[in-house]
C-alpha cells in the first residue's frame, strides 16, 4: 500500500481534499503535527466529505517520530527544489511520498539528507508551486499507475444507460 506524508499541513480544506484521494486510491496517509487545524475541524470534514471516517490515517508528534515509528521506509520527497523529475523514480508499492507545508515546503535541512529521493513536478518559471492536493494527486497517481492500479477499479458503470 502506498503512503502519502504530509508534513505540517496548515490548511484544513487541501488536507480534506488529500484525505478523500487516499481513500479513493486506498492510501494510507500520514499526518506529522504540528498541524494548523485540528483534525475535528468542519472544513477539514467537508473536504473530506464522508470520507474520512474510511480514511486510514496516522498522526505523528514531529518528523523523527515519524522516521522512528516507520524504520527503513523508502520516502521519496515532493519539492520545487528537486532535480529529478516526479516521473523519472519508480514507486515501490509500499513507498512514502511526503510533501511539505504550504507555506515553505519540505525544510532544507532535510531535504539535503535525502537528495536522492526528491521529485518534482514541472512548472512554468515564474509559478511558486501547485495546490498541495493538486501536487499530491499527480504524484500518487503516476504511483499508482506505476504499480498497475494494484486493487482500484479500472471500468465505470454508467447509472441509467449502458455501453454499447
Amino acid at each position: 500500500m502506498l503512503n502519502i506524508v504530509l508534513l505540517e499541513p496548515e490548511i484544513p480544506a487541501n488536507t480534506g481534499n488529500i484525505g478523500r484521494t487516499c481513500v479513493a486510491s486506498g492510501t494510507r496517509l500520514h499526518l506529522i503535527e504540528p498541524l494548523g487545524f485540528s483534525l475535528s475541524e468542519k472544513a477539514l470534514k467537508r473536504a473530506g466529505m464522508d470520507y474520512w471516517k474510511d480514511l486510514d490515517v496516522t498522526t505523528y508528534i514531529d518528523y523523527q517520530d515519524f522516521l522512528d515509528k516507520n524504520p527503513g521506509a523508502k520516502i521519496y520527497m515532493a519539492t520545487t527544489k528537486a532535480q529529478k523529475l516526479y516521473t523519472e523514480v519508480s514507486y515501490e508499492d509500499d513507498c512514502y511520498i511526503m510533501f511539505g507545508k504550504e507555506s515553505a515546503g519540505i525544510p532544507e535541512e532535510i531535504l539535503v539528507q535525502n537528495q536522492e529521493n526528491c521529485i518534482r513536478i514541472p512548472m512554468m518559471e515564474k509559478i511558486r508551486s501547485l495546490n498541495l492536493g493538486n501536487s499530491v494527486a499527480v504524484v500518487l497517481y503516476e504511483a499508482l499507475r506505476q504499480n498497475g492500479f494494484a486493487g482500484m477499479e479500472r471500468e465505470g458503470q454508467l447509472h441509467y444507460l449502458s455501453w454499447h
